[in-house]
């Protein structure tokens, strides 16, 4: 191998080469024959020879005249070494060791610590030196071994150790180190004998070597002059391309203009980084060890995860290198990993690695520079590499050839590949309807196929509009195939009656607000918070202002310099590898100047509680910079504007109402009609990894960290004059410390005191939220496609998975199209569903909140009402001192005290960011984008304002469009107060209303007074609920005429204990099936009261034979107590959770007394276990089979149960064993390794645990599913809460009547039957795969194979009496 040493280590190496100047006879020696092209000359190649025979010569007899100290190899240092050596270490601290210190209370400590380390390196040092040692010598005896059966007795000599010498550089010619011309002489450093001795007698393997190293100097040279890209390796094709297309050049990044170009073809060209691989028959080779990991099953496990997560990696890389206009480094890491393919050892490896699709990125990056013979060059490698060329290849080629010159040979090549692509059965049509396009990709394209054939039209495939799911099907009658015309007169547009009352005029100017605040990144709202400002806020928002200015100079060139720095850092790395200064180059510096100062103001205006971690951190700026990036892409590529025209015609539709269509096929209709030009609609956005962002957002914490100073003297009252003679004292704006989160250190991020004394003193009461976080002022852009919906502009996620959960979305990608239809649709009803705030409430709340808040109506307090905790004293009346017990719970009350602060601020921010948001959009009409969990289960995106959640969030908000309640809606509007107050459940509907009657008063008064009157509505369950829904009712009791009073007020039915339910439908339980209502009674019927019933039963038995705790309990086994508990254990609840369930509602009853919560909570648990499972016969025996199943599943199997809702769509649960990685806290080299579910082991307890609860909640979503897309499709106006249902109060019945007909349809399905088939067909094992042994694995897997057969008994449960059950859902 060799080494170069540049001119700045020259005096570096002559002083540590010492030894006496000697005269050489061979320095006389001048030539100018030039040997060959390099311009080396023989001369040069003379002093290499000199140099090898002094680095290696044989030690003389050592006679007394000799001068040059020598020693043989050997780890022994010498003294003149160890001192050195020694001063270097001394320089050198460890990394931690400031903040281990810290930690060290004593003197005594810190040195008992670092004589321990020195100790253990001595150790460490000692057992590596004799290891060496042995290595060494085992490595020389297996080859003299060798050497004598091949050539006999080698001479002793040949054997000897290879002795170093200290050379004086002065006794080599003297014009080897002349100044400035060291240099251009490399020192050549060779390692075994044999080896050299083929070199030295080989002048053109010295030539070779001698080359290459030019090569590399003049890449170096040429970092300063960032203008001849062509000077360094291109061929004289590509040069000639950049001739005709100076453009190509124009606006590359000066890294990306001083990259060499390779070309991949030149197998010679020894500037190609070859990936190292390792050696085979090194001498340090270890024996294979036995695979031991926690996370993957086997090697093969393994190796696949690695390959996956390379293919990822390299795919966002890519995408990012194009983007970026550096499509050298993307052509020099894909030959880089083609090596490493090559090379590889590993069975397989290269299947999937390096695809076609990658190759696709690299030439649509080089058409769109018109490079078409790199693409030659790049089609070579496709050939190479045995890939064959898809839609997405030829489309790339065409776009290349249509944006060079229409000459002939231009016409020759696009009929070329034209035929090409017909022999490969790709129709010109077929290229361009499966191909993805951006910007003006598609025209071009066109335009080059158009000069071949003038009338080509491309004709696309239609989009699949109907669904396909039973449960589904006869929905399909309403709609026509795309490009089909309605006939007059039997269309039928009751769909639209949910969207209608907005003018095109209206929406238009919506979305165009909405894409404002999408494009800014954030929205500034002002607080609703009352504080006391400082007299001088003015002169410190001022401060705060100049300081922003200052800080946003500061972070741009600190940008600037760390860029440069990474830059030069990678520069001097081979090409082949990723790093993160590509991502960083895909913005400019003002991009990360406005992400940062937001995270300042974020950071600064934080609690004393709570402060996020570094590792937090880090990935929430990377998160924004791929944020950032996304948005700049769809502006760059022609997205947004093309966004902009569809949704145009999506809100004349909406104004029109003149469609049978629901949203999701309007927009397939509108893309569809579209796509003769401009963007394609349904890219894929392709995340980011989660190292690259970490990796990202530690480059940006750094600047944070480093840059972003204030003056320690800010807050002082001064004047101007006297502000600028004084000096600053400069101090970092954040520090770190080290807090203790359970069984963990972690390091947080805290503001400097004076920078939030700063904040406070200029609090201009204000919040800010990320665009993507709060409410949409136009309708949403429906879910087409498992990647686009949700926002305009910003990136939705349809499904709420962790990052490593990767198997869904293969499934769901995988899957047919409109099997996920109905879980689209579904969101996109209820996303288009528009709301306003409800102003008459939410001014009682905001007065309640500005005034402390209230804890019993819910109206959170802020930390500082919190009474303090009381001091213990030094010494109590008699002079003693506190004993430890007492100290211990000064500390336990301390601690509790603490945390309960913090409780209180995290609920209280949550109620200011919920009614500030609320008072911004008090005036106005808003939409809540949705999406789902991996069950299907569905939530709003934004988090703070939405219906979901407590009594005082869903309180607040109301339908925008308003109807007339009819008939029957006013005693649907009473009947829902009486069901909010929870005091007549066990009664009749006939019994309520009669009730509602009677408390009239009472609930005019509250409307009128709702603080200052009798306040009967605080008494409710849902207080805030209640008050909204009696101020509804004052309103329609004054009203001239109720019926036709315009309602937006939303009506809830809810769902008996709807996880039970679906367990009594499943199992045909009679007896479970009457307890939840699916039965038809005069009375509802209720499940918590009757368990309550069963567990007093056993609890008055266990007290007459003696039991304490049974008679503790006399009389508080109540409903209440045991409700949550009955509940939850549908969903899977523990005993340890039901036992803290059943202690907090105790714990809340005055009279009981405190000392037995504990042991009363175990024992209830006990009992509601029990009374469960004797009333639910069939629900107990489902959940063992779900259960059994999961644990065989994810034990024996080694996979994660997966399994499709009866509506298609495909679940995964995504728990695995994870090991606890922690992220490199350096370095620019972006590592490829990252978690992904389908290749670890899954976690056998949560896949049991979860199955059982996780499948019901898949049937309960599917339910609610049905009913959304039945209600959307007659016009009524449909909201969920997961079981509970909200529309208008005079569609009511109509909705009854769906819920019910829905759950009757889903139920009558084979579900476990179907559920059974699946995992057989996808887990149970072969016959082959027995081995008939007898052994445990063998048992297992029979097991198996009999237990997913083993369907649990079915009752006689008759499922169309749901039908006239006035109670399943009121």
């Amino acid at each position: 191998m060799y080494r170069l040493l540049g001119a700045n280590r020259a005096a570096a190496v002559q002083k540590a080469l010492r030894g006496p100047p000697t005269a050489h006879p061979a320095t006389t020696t001048t030539t100018t024959t030039v040997c060959c092209a390099c311009g080396i000359s023989p001369p040069n190649f003379v002093h290499y020879q000199q140099y090898y025979q002094m680095l290696y010569r044989r030690m003389p007899a050592a006679p007394a005249t000799t001068t040059t100290t020598t020693r043989t190899q050997t780890t022994t240092p010498t003294q003149t070494d160890a001192v050195a050596q020694a001063k270097k270490k001394r320089l050198r601290k460890p990394r931690y060791a400031k903040y281990v210190e810290l930690l060290e209370v004593t003197e005594q400590a810190i040195s008992e610590r670092r004589s321990r380390v020195k100790r253990l390196k001595s150790k460490k040092l000692a057992d590596f030196i004799q290891k060496a040692q042995q290595q060494i010598l085992e490595r020389r005896a297996r080859e003299d071994r060798k050497d004598k059966k091949s050539k006999g007795v080698l001479d002793l000599a040949q054997r000897q150790p290879v002795e170093y010498q200290k050379i004086n550089m002065e006794a080599l010619d003297g014009s080897v180190l002349e100044s400035g011309i060291y240099d251009d002489r490399p020192m050549l450093f060779f390692g075994k004998d044999e080896y050299t001795k083929q070199v030295i007698a080989n002048p053109e393997e010295v030539q070779n070597i001698l080359k290459s190293f030019h090569n590399f100097r003049d890449i170096m040279e040429s970092m300063e002059n960032d203008q001849h890209e062509a000077d360094y390796g291109l061929s004289s094709s590509s040069l000639s391309s950049a001739k005709v297309f100076p453009e190509e050049h124009e606006g590359l990044d000066p890294f990306e203009a001083i990259e060499p170009y390779i070309n991949p073809l030149d197998k010679s060209n020894p500037s190609v980084p070859a990936v190292a691989m390792p050696n085979a028959n090194a001498v340090t080779k270890k024996s294979k060890k036995r695979f031991k990991s926690k996370v993957h099953l086997n090697e093969e496990q393994e190796r696949l995860a690695k390959q996956r997560a390379l293919h990822i990696n390299l795919n966002t890389y890519l995408n990012v290198c194009v983007s970026a206009n550096m499509l050298n480094r993307a052509l020099s890491t894909i030959i880089a990993y083609r090596g490493k393919v090559r090379k590889s050892t590993l069975p397989h490896f290269s299947e999937g690695l390096i695809t076609i699709d990658l190759y696709n990125i690299l030439l649509h990056g080089y058409a769109g520079k018109g490079s078409f013979d790199r693409s030659q060059e790049v089609f070579k490698l496709i050939e190479e590499d045995g890939l064959s060329f898809n839609e997405q290849t030829y489309a790339a080629i065409f776009e290349c050839l249509g944006r060079l010159e229409p000459d002939e040979k231009n016409q020759q090549l696009i009929s070329k590949y034209v035929s090409q692509a017909e022999k490969e059965g790709l129709s010109l049509s077929q290229i361009m309807d499966k191909s993805k396009f951006v910007a003006d990709q598609r025209d071009i394209a066109l335009d080059a196929i158009r000069r071949l054939r003038p009338d080509f039209k491309p004709v696309y495939v239609p989009p699949q509009l109907g669904y396909n799911n039973e449960l589904l099907d006869h929905l399909n009658e309403h709609v026509l195939p795309a490009g089909a015309k309605e006939e007059p007169g039997k269309a039928d547009y009751a769909i639209m009656n949910s969207k209608r009352g907005y003018t095109t005029a209206q929406l238009e100017q919506l979305a165009r607000e909405q894409l404002k605040i999408e494009l800014d990144g954030s929205i500034t709202i002002k607080s609703i918070e009352k504080s006391k400002e400082f007299a001088n806020y003015e002169k410190f928002r001022e401060r705060l202002s100049d300081l922003e200015d200052t800080w946003r100079k500061q972070i741009s060139a600190a940008i600037i310099r760390d860029l440069n720095t990474l830059r030069a850092q990678v520069r001097f790395k081979p090409h082949g590898f990723m790093n993160y200064y590509t991502y960083l180059k895909t913005l400019d510096a003002s991009h990360f100047a406005d992400i940062l100062i937001k995270e300042v103001y974020k950071l600064a205006e934080g609690s004393e509680t709570f402060s996020p971690t570094v590792g937090q951190l880090y990935k929430e700026l990377g998160q924004k910079v791929q944020q950032r990036y996304q948005i700049e892409q769809k502006k760059h590529n022609g997205t947004l504007e093309k966004i902009g025209e569809i949704y145009s015609s999506y809100c004349e539709l909406w104004d029109s109402g003149m469609s049978q269509d629901n949203s999701r096929q309007a927009w397939q209709r509108l893309v569809y009609e579209q796509r003769e030009s401009g963007p394609s609609m349904d890219l894929a956005e392709v995340p980011w990894p989660s190292t690259v962002l970490i990796g990202v957002g530690r480059f940006l914490y750094n600047i944070l960290m480093r840059d972003i100073k204030i003056d320690a003297h800010i807050m002082r009252q001064k004047s101007k004059a006297k502000a600028a003679t004084q000096p600053q004292n400069m101090l970092p704006a954040f520090y770190t410390l080290f807090r203790n989160q359970g069984r963990f250190v972690k390091e947080e991020v805290k503001p400097h005191p004076v920078l939030s004394r700063l904040f406070r003193a200029s609090r201009k009461q204000t919040l800010t939220f990320d665009s993507n976080l709060v409410p949409m002022l136009c309708p949403p852009q429906p879910w087409s496609t498992p990647h686009n919906g949700g926002y305009l502009l910003n990136k939705s996620e349809l499904i709420r998975l962790p990052h490593q959960a990767i198997q869904q979305w293969d499934r769901i990608m995988t899957s047919n199209p409109q099997n996920l239809y109905p879980a689209l649709d579904s969101l996109n009803q209820l996303a288009s569903v528009p709301w306003r705030v409800n102003t008459q409430l939410l001014d009682v709340i905001v007065h309640v909140f500005q005034n402390g808040g209230d804890a019993k109506l819910d109206v959170p307090q802020p930390p500082s009402s919190l009474p303090p905790l009381p001091m213990l004293p030094a010494k109590d009346a008699e002079g003693n001192a506190a004993s430890s017990a007492e100290r211990a719970k000064e500390f336990r009350d301390k601690l509790g005290y603490r945390r309960k602060q913090a409780e209180m601020y995290s609920l209280w921010c949550d109620a200011l960011y919920r009614l500030s948001l609320a008072q911004h959009y008090r005036d106005k009409v808003f939409w809540l984008p949705h999406n789902m969990d991996f069950r299907g289960r569905v939530y709003p995106v934004p988090p703070h304002l939405n219906h979901l959640g407590s009594d005082l969030a869903r309180s607040m908000l109301i339908f925008d469009q308003a109807q007339p309640l009819g008939v029957d809606g006013f005693s649907w509007l009473k009947l829902h107060c009486i069901n909010l107050t929870g005091l007549k459940k066990r009664d009749s509907v006939r019994e309520r209303l009669l009730y509602a009657e009677e408390i009239m008063p009472d609930i005019l008064d509250s409307a009128d007074n709702p603080l200052t009157g009798r306040m009967w509505w605080a008494k409710s369950d849902e207080p805030w609920q209640t008050l909204a829904c009696c101020m509804e009712i004052a309103n329609v009791h004054r009203c001239p005429d109720p019926t036709a009073y315009l309602s937006r007020f939303p009506i809830h039915q809810d769902g008996s204990c709807n996880g039970l339910q679906h367990y009594a439908a499943l199992g045909r339980d009679e007896a479970g099936a009457r307890s939840v209502n699916l039965a038809p009674s005069a009375i509802p019927q209720d499940v918590y009261s009757a368990v309550a019933a069963l567990v007093e039963k056993s609890r008055k038995t266990d007290a007459q034979n003696g039991l304490h705790v049974a008679e503790a309990l006399a009389g508080f086994v109540r409903r209440k107590v045991i409700k949550q508990t009955v509940m939850t254990t549908v969903y899977g609840v523990t005993r340890y959770g039901a036992r803290l369930q059943i202690a907090r509602q105790l714990k809340d009853i005055d009279d009981f007394p405190k000392d037995w919560v504990w042991p009363a909570s175990t024992y209830l648990t006990t009992k509601t276990f029990e009374s469960l499972r004797e009333m639910f016969t069939s629900t107990r025996e489902i959940q063992d089979w779900f259960t059994e199943c999961a644990r065989l599943i994810s034990g024996v199997c080694s996979q994660n149960v997966e399994w499709v809702t009866p509506l298609g769509l495909p679940v995964v649960q995504p728990y695995n064993r994870q090991e606890i990685k922690h992220s490199p806290r350096s370095g620019f080299r972006i590592s490829a390794n990252m978690p992904m579910d389908m290749y670890e082991r899954p976690n056998i307890l949560k896949q049991k645990n979860a199955f059982p609860p996780n499948f019901i909640h898949s049937l309960d979503s599917s339910h609610m599913m049905l009913t959304s897309l039945h209600c959307e499709r007659q016009g009524i106006t449909f909201v969920s809460v997961h079981d509970c249902f909200w529309t208008h109060a005079n569609t009511v019945p109509e909705l009854n009547r769906m819920c019910r007909e829905q759950f009757v349809a889903l139920h009558s399905q084979p579900i476990l039957e179907q559920l059974s088939a699946f995992m057989r067909q996808t887990y149970s094992f072969r016959v082959n795969d027995f081995t008939n042994d007898g052994s445990v694995e063998d048992l297992s897997k029979r097991q198996l194979n009999r237990t997913l057969k083993q369907l649990p008994q079915k009752g006689n449960f008759d499922l169309r009496n749901v039908l006239d059950s006035v109670y399943f859902f009121s």
